[in-house]
């Protein structure tokens, strides 16, 4: 079966993504549930010891608190509380803190430490109570479970204190009503400061000071309703993740994962003096609040009590209580764990309730001893290290691989680069046509044994697997077409490296010879995948793409100087006469988007000189612009640059687009209309970006129309002109929708790009000749070391998800989603259009070109993505695997499914592929 190179690399890619997202669901826990009941009830309350088997024997607990009010403070750090930044803007909280009522704590948030599922992790469980939520998250979740909810609608990516305002508004009213049991209430106000200024903003204090006289209000209320007799109520406040030194969150830092959880109740006993906090997990305050209301623990929880939360109960109620929290993780360890019994947790509990039991039949027996003092106790600490080993077994079960998955995945995505690997030669000849035999191998006896030793080895895995398993879950009839095609990729990858082994002394493709550029890239490609086994490298990737890009540079000037000074210059050659940028052919003309410059063959020598210069300083200069990584997190870029992107924000795109992209800068209040004194009154853009994205939407479908018109075209002269003016039409439209969606200060970063693609293609792509691989690979450094001087890094709090609501009033999921991935991998998509536009204008090799570089594109993924799966696979117990490797892990499957667009877009501009043979 006969594939034209651009078709061939697209379907690796796509075979290669499958396997990708195979790997994904077997490395990436499941969460660990209970087969118990869909609702937690009084009667799965287990028995007390002793006390025989009435319903008197597994009665609710008696609720501890009235009422609960938790605030949550969305990206409030630990010391935000605990330290300097507490006593200088919260000193009522601070007060409370270390002279009150109170038990304050370092609550950890486990990874990814983003808002959804460290609020998942903190609910509480599904109970019979009214709610009154003021909630925006969690109401789109779990809207069933609250009789109020009041909200409005707002735009919550650029208020501070708006998104606030809208919690606070009804609070007054809250208060003084009756009919409520738990208050909710979620500021984030606090995290939209930390992601536009950083922790260290002048508004962080203004805002602090804001959430503390809230906490005095609530405090004071819920004092003033309390009464003789009745339950005290209990004020928690809490963060669901921090905050790193840059603003942002996701990752596992100190600053991230700390946050702080304070309990105030008058059940508590007053401190003295400041204790020291202490630290737990953040799942621990579920079912401490569960029972603290006596309400079931929800089934699937992994924390266990906060014991000095019940410390000033009676010794019988505080064992009860553990015993309640231990049976329910007891129960949900039996069926997440086939091998429960052989946890220490598991038998530290049994020994616990034993011990509890006899403890019991002394004290229902009326003995009041020292001695059952002490046994009381010492039960006490059995059933408290009980429940931390078994919240810890349980911890551990969320990082239990699904190897089975995993293996098969990898095999897949190594089935795909030797597909790659052996289709060299073919898909970069010519004619760059790939002939896979497929049909061939599914009439060979290997195939039909490989897939008899597939199912058998299926059947065999899923038998005796002692986990869940996503492969086993799924239909048999899915299973054996994956295995099928399975064994007829090995048998075609068997027979394409039969077809290349050598006959004689001469070998296809041994007249191939390796250019000193040729060496550079392939030496770089192949050094920079070895260097992602180093968690450090992959912490300043960066670094090595910056490297990579600066002697690329230093190649390109060195064969600049060999052609313009150690050759001969033949300058009657038609080629080398009259001006660099021809605007008419014999073939009819080749639409540029780039002034015709005419320049003389002098001035063409030094202009090609100074490139590579040009951009090495502009590459420097952008190392400046954006510290990204590790290492230089802190660092401030220098001011004038900061200065300079504010200034000339709006004359760094193409002049035809200054006018539409400098009113929405002044709509948005970064630049002023000259009229205008000053940014008040402005508004938040909205209206003015959808009128810019309607401008981008024309420009686009001008675009399309024009490559559409081209494929149907007779004379290939002018399909062939009116495709080069669609791609550039299409890529001046995602240039300026980048423009529209990057940062003020990221403007020179897009200026930059632009620059170093119009001269690299004017003076070097076309005058040096390089080939399309070449110019591929080329255009893929560029592209990654721009990924990176955007101010990207391989750690997920680093996407700016702000872009994400350019233009719109609130959350919508699909062009959320859309805009981040664009505004993230611009530089790689700006890159690989340019590539495409580039290659669609060479005459001498439209034909073979765009399939050279689809598969170059494909091959250079696949190579990362193949040594990166054994690689994390290897290293999957390290230490730094889920805040280091993971997050790269992630990118390098968001980034292939990008390569993936991008050689579908190859594919369908490759037109000649119809008349290949």
């Amino acid at each position: 079966m006969k594939l034209s190179s651009s078709l061939f690399a697209l379907l690796c890619l796509i075979c290669e993504i499958v396997s990708i997202a195979l790997f994904l669901r077997g490395f990436f826990p499941v969460p660990v549930k209970s087969s118990f009941s869909a609702k937690s009830k009084v009667p799965h309350f287990p028995a007390e010891p002793q006390t025989g088997s009435g319903p008197n024997s597994r009665k609710a607990p008696e609720p501890l608190f009235k009422r609960v009010v938790i605030v949550l403070i969305d990206a409030l750090r630990e010391d935000f509380v605990f330290g300097s930044d507490g006593r200088s803007f919260m000193p009522y909280t601070s007060h409370v803190v270390e002279r009150g009522s109170s038990h304050s704590f370092i609550a950890k948030a486990r990874p990814p430490t983003v808002t959804m599922p460290r609020i998942k992790h903190s609910l509480i469980p599904h109970d019979p109570f009214k709610l009154m939520l003021c909630f925006y998250e969690v109401l789109r979740v779990f809207i069933c479970l609250f009789s109020s909810h009041p909200l409005s609608d707002l735009n919550i990516s650029f208020s501070f204190c708006q998104v606030d305002n809208n919690v606070t508004r009804h609070l007054d009213d809250t208060l003084k009503r009756d009919d409520w049991d738990i208050l909710i209430l979620h500021y984030l106000g606090l995290d939209h400061i930390g992601h536009i200024s950083g922790p260290h903003s002048s508004l962080i204090g203004p805002k602090l000071m804001e959430m503390d006289d809230i906490i005095k209000k609530i405090h004071a209320s819920l004092i003033s309703k309390e009464s003789e007799g009745t339950l005290p109520n209990l004020l928690v406040l809490c963060g669901d993740h921090g905050m790193s030194e840059t603003g942002s969150h996701g990752g596992s830092s100190e600053p991230e994962i700390n946050t702080p959880l304070v309990l105030i109740s008058p059940a508590f006993r007053r401190k003295v003096g400041f204790e020291k906090p202490g630290v737990l997990e953040q799942v621990d305050l579920t079912p401490t609040l569960a029972l603290g209301l006596g309400l079931p623990i929800s089934k699937n929880s992994v924390g266990h009590l906060i014991p000095a939360v019940f410390e000033e109960l009676s010794l019988r109620e505080q064992l009860r209580l553990l015993q309640i929290n231990g049976h329910q993780l007891s129960r949900l360890l039996q069926d997440s764990n086939p091998t429960f019994h052989k946890e220490d947790g598991y038998e530290q509990f049994r020994v616990a309730e034993k011990s509890h039991g006899s403890w019991m039949k002394l004290y229902l027996d009326g003995n009041t001893s020292e001695v059952l003092s002490n046994m009381g106790k010492k039960v006490l600490k059995q059933y408290l290290e009980a429940l931390k080993a078994m919240s810890s077994a349980l911890s551990k079960q969320l990082g239990k691989y699904d190897m089975y998955s995993m293996i098969m995945g990898m095999i897949f995505i190594l089935q795909v680069l030797f597909f790659l690997m052996l289709a060299m030669p073919e898909a970069l000849s010519r004619e760059a046509v790939v002939d896979v035999p497929l049909a061939s191998s599914l009439l060979s006896l290997p195939f039909y044994l490989l897939c008899l030793f597939g199912s058998a080895l299926h059947v065999l895995v899923c038998t005796s697997s002692g986990g869940p398993c996503y492969l086993c879950s799924l239909p048999w009839v899915l299973v054996f077409t994956v295995i099928l095609l399975t064994a007829a990729f090995t048998c075609a990858l068997v027979s394409m490296a039969a077809r290349r082994m050598p006959v004689s002394n001469k070998t296809p493709g041994s007249d191939w010879t390796l250019s000193e550029l040729d060496a550079l890239l392939l030496i770089g490609t192949v050094g920079h995948t070895l260097s992602l086994g180093s968690s450090s490298f992959i912490e300043e990737e960066h670094q090595t793409w910056y490297f990579l890009l600066n002697t690329l540079c230093l190649a390109i000037f060195q064969d600049v100087c060999r052609k313009y000074f150690r050759e001969q210059r033949h300058r009657g050659e038609e080629e080398d006469e009259g001006p660099l940028l021809h605007s008419s052919t014999e073939e009819g003309p080749s639409f540029s988007p780039a002034v015709e410059l005419g320049v003389s063959w002098v001035s063409e020598k030094w202009l090609a000189l100074a490139t590579p210069l040009l951009t090495l300083t502009c590459c420097r200069l952008l190392r400046s612009l954006n510290q990204t990584g590790v290492q230089w997190v802190c660092a401030v870029p220098p001011n004038f640059l900061i200065r300079l992107a504010n200034k000339l924000s709006t004359f760094l795109i193409y002049l035809k687009y200054l006018n539409i992209k400098y009113s929405y800068r002044a709509a948005v209040g970064n630049v002023l209309f000259p009229w205008q004194h000053s940014s008040r009154g402005v508004s938040k853009g909205t209206i003015e970006a959808r009128f810019v994205y309607v401008f981008i939407l024309g420009i686009i479908f001008t675009g399309v129309k024009d490559l559409l018109r081209s494929q149907v075209m007779s004379s290939a002269v002018d399909s062939r002109r009116l495709k080069s003016r669609g791609l550039w039409e299409v890529y001046s439209g995602v240039v300026l929708l980048v423009a529209l969606l990057f940062r003020a200060h990221n403007l020179p970063t897009l200026a930059c790009c632009l620059l170093i693609q119009t001269i690299m293609a004017q003076f070097i792509w076309k005058k040096l000749h390089y080939d399309a691989a070449q110019t591929t690979i080329m255009h893929y450094w560029f592209g990654q070391a721009f990924f990176y001087f955007q101010g990207n890094s391989n750690n997920i709090g680093t996407v700016d998800i702000s872009v994400g609501f350019v233009g719109l009033e609130s959350y919508v999921e699909a062009p959320a989603i859309f805009l981040t991935a664009l505004s993230t991998y611009a530089g790689p998509l700006l890159w690989a259009c340019h590539l495409l536009c580039f290659l669609s204008s060479q005459r001498d090799r439209a034909v073979m070109g765009l399939g050279h570089g689809s598969y170059c594109f494909a091959l250079l993924r696949s190579i990362p993505d193949v040594f990166y799966v054994v690689l994390v696979t290897s290293l999957r117990y390290h230490l730094f695997i889920w805040s280091v490797f993971s997050p790269k892990l992630l990118y390098e499957a968001m980034h292939t499914l990008i390569t993936t667009a991008v050689c579908l877009f190859f594919t369908f501009m490759d037109q000649e592929r119809s008349a290949r043979p």
